[in-house]
């Protein structure tokens, strides 16, 4: 019984030995345990200087080269403004539209790869280039931390050279200040060179052109024209245009509805503009241009399905509901000899949106 009782104390006695990981023997708990596989820090490999360390024919040589491409950059943007003007875009021949496309690219090729290739062969060849790793904080770094960090900056730009070196940082401050030269001036093509009133207030519509359908082109007769019917229309003549003639439908679309002559509440000095309760008015949203083309004949209101403005065809098409800002157009209309619908002229104001309004 004694010696049982000894081997039971020698079984759960503490150790104070430290155990490691190639000893599989179990563990006492709160037993510290030290890897002795752990992967040692390698470090950084050694140095190796580069030819422009080395050389300094070398390092002039590659700041010349850098320099090089900042004005090959500058020299592509320069190119690319020109030939934006000496090679214009002629509808009548596609063949300028590949010179411009061909020498505008080219130019605009130049310019960015200038600057791109240069910036990475400066990076290369003549600033520092020892291997460094730096910690990141997720805090605000103390006041010692960011004058360190100002004293980095500085340290930094005295080994790349940026200011010591004038010739390359000139260089690369034009190729830098003249390469969005190019798409500033081919922003100018997105504003108009006309009066957009005047664009927009001049359509195909003219006395006596006839009202088709869209697209088939067919005249419409009034008699054609029920209670609760709507037509999508365009004036004729429009299929047979050569030039500009998405621009012309868009401008002149028109719907046609017809209501009940009691449920029509006319302005007595726009009377004569419909016929027999036929009415016609501009497709095109008064808010941002999109097409009206949803007709509900019980309450005879047209809606845009874009932004859901609303416009009462009984009332002038006046803005009931949406962010329109002022009604749809109305084309007068009437008939000729052989009950065709006509146009009695073009619209009064201009078609589509407000945009036009807001400097007057």
């Amino acid at each position: 019984m004694a010696d049982i009782h000894d081997d039971r104390d020698e079984a759960v006695a503490p150790s104070n030995e430290v155990a490691t990981v190639d000893d599989h023997s179990a563990a006492a708990p709160a037993t510290a345990v030290v890897r002795a596989d752990r992967i040692p820090n390698p470090g950084f490999p050694p140095h190796r200087p580069r030819v422009t360390d080395l050389d300094p024919k070398k390092e002039k040589q590659a700041e010349r080269t850098i320099s090089a491409l900042f004005l090959l950059s500058i020299v592509g943007s320069v190119l690319a403004v020109v030939a934006y003007f000496a090679f214009p875009i002629d509808e009548a021949n596609p063949g300028s539209v590949r010179l411009n496309n061909l020498f505008l690219g080219l130019g605009i090729t130049l310019a960015l790869l200038g600057v791109g290739i240069g910036a990475v062969h400066w990076s290369k060849a003549l600033m520092h280039s020892h291997e460094e790793v730096e910690l990141r904080h997720p805090t605000r770094g103390s006041d010692e931390s960011r004058t360190k960090a100002v004293e980095i900056f500085s340290q930094a730009n005295k080994e790349s050279g940026f200011t010591r070196r004038s010739l390359v940082r000139n260089t690369l401050i034009g190729a830098v200040a003249v390469t969005p030269i190019p798409a500033v001036v081919m922003f100018r093509d997105l504003a108009g060179q006309d009066d957009p009133v005047a664009l927009l207030k001049q359509t195909m519509w003219d006395e006596g052109v006839r009202l088709c359908r869209d697209p088939s082109g067919t005249p419409i007769r009034a008699a054609d024209v029920t209670i609760g019917s709507a037509f999508h229309v365009i004036p004729e003549g429009l299929a047979e245009l050569e030039y500009h003639r998405i621009e012309e439908k868009a401008k002149a679309a028109v719907l046609l509805m017809r209501l009940p002559v009691d449920e029509l509440n006319e302005d007595p000095a726009k009377a004569d503009w419909s016929y027999d309760g036929i009415v016609a008015y501009s497709k095109i949203c008064t808010h941002v241009g999109c097409p009206v083309a949803l007709y509900e004949q019980q309450t005879h209101h047209l809606l845009c399905p874009c932004h859901q403005s609303q416009f009462d065809v009984a009332n002038h098409c006046e803005v009931i509901f949406g962010p329109a800002a002022r009604p749809l157009p109305q084309l007068p209309i009437t008939v000729d000899d052989e009950g065709f619908l006509v146009a009695r002229s073009d619209f009064t104001e201009p078609v589509g949106p407000s945009f036009w309004e807001i400097a007057r």
